[in-house]
């Protein structure tokens, strides 16, 4: 199978590192700079905590160097999706498919959805619908990715945390289709942990929570997700956060029995830096829309109330907008 990582970096590298491991697969990932030198030089490293294990796959800036693939991975962060539609055109054959494991809300979400609000379009994650028209959402599979990693050198991907179950995909309309089969028999020829799901969006809604319970408050903290929970009122925030993602998912039609109480657990142990704060700290653009900004506009759009969502988010906003992070359009009147 021909398969090309649009982005490898820390989950696009591990991702890559793991699926050249199999011979049937042919590998090939989109990098740049000094981590796209030093795979080409010396190939890409996984740091697996216990042992390392150096692979292969064909690296290149220039997707033309590739051309048609049977799948497409894009793991490239929000802000950098109208690069992908606009460089994404040589490896699309007829069939090609193109999962996109990414956080927060994708932009492909409506497609397939049903009811009154199917096909429509997110503006705020795909600027004038230019993925719609590059890739089309036909084309579009859903991925979730629920290990941590990082790129701690160039040519280098560190498996911080193995959290869930690896990674996830899904169609948009929820079949089993041939293609998911033959991405997910990638994955297991690899022996990489995946599964497939029938219900994408519950799975992004419930890796959303996740996020929505520490990432705000790691950015405004600039502090691991175990910092965040080490003060009363931050857990009781964190806690309201996902009281809020809950009634929202369920005025989008999504059930999520969230038990607060052990994601507050779970948080206490988790020593890790979420990607969107090494974004800030790295002083990268940070995809504070996908994450925070659509599903307030979701909530708007429903009528439901988000408080600790709404205040959290316009004070992250500041943050990376003084930065120059985020684009956070005109000032409020």
């Amino acid at each position: 199978m021909r398969i090309c990582v649009f982005g490898a970096g820390a989950v696009g590298g591990y991702l890559a590192g793991s699926l050249s491991q199999a011979t049937t697969n042919q590998v090939a990932v989109i990098a740049r700079g000094a981590h796209l030198e030093a795979i080409r030089s010396n190939g890409l490293t996984l740091d697996l905590g216990d042992h390392g294990v150096v692979t292969h796959p064909t690296a290149s800036a220039d997707p033309a160097d590739l051309g048609p693939q049977d799948v497409v991975i894009v793991t490239v962060k929000a802000p950098s999706l109208p690069s992908v539609a606009a460089t994404i055109a040589p490896l699309l054959g007829p069939d090609t498919a193109v999962a996109f494991v990414m956080n927060g809300i994708p932009w492909w979400y409506f497609h397939a959805h049903g009811g009154d609000l199917d096909g429509r379009q997110l503006p705020a994650l795909d600027p004038g619908g230019a993925l719609w028209r590059a890739v089309g959402p036909h084309r579009a599979i859903g991925g979730i990715f629920w290990p941590a990693c990082s790129v701690p050198a160039p040519g280098v991907v560190r498996l911080v945390a193995g959290v869930g179950s690896g990674t996830l995909f899904g169609e948009p309309d929820g079949r089993a289709s041939p293609r998911l089969q033959e991405l997910a028999a990638a994955f297991q020829a690899a022996n990489v942990q995946v599964s497939q799901t029938q219900d994408i969006r519950t799975a992004i809604w419930r890796k959303l929570a996740f996020n929505l319970s520490a990432g705000p408050l790691c950015v405004l903290t600039e502090t691991p997700v175990l910092d965040t929970h080490t003060e009363p009122a931050l857990i009781e925030a964190s806690g309201r956060v996902l009281t809020e993602a809950t009634a929202l998912a369920g005025a989008m039609g999504i059930t999520l029995d969230l038990d607060i109480k052990a994601i507050a657990a779970t948080n206490t142990k988790l020593a890790h830096r979420p990607s969107i704060l090494q974004d800030l700290t790295a002083r990268r653009r940070m995809e504070v829309d996908a994450l925070y900004g659509v599903p307030q506009q979701m909530a708007r759009m429903l009528g439901v109330p988000t408080p600790t969502l709404d205040l959290l988010t316009a004070l992250i906003k500041v943050k990376a907008g003084a930065l120059g992070l985020y684009d956070r359009g005109p000032a409020a009147p």
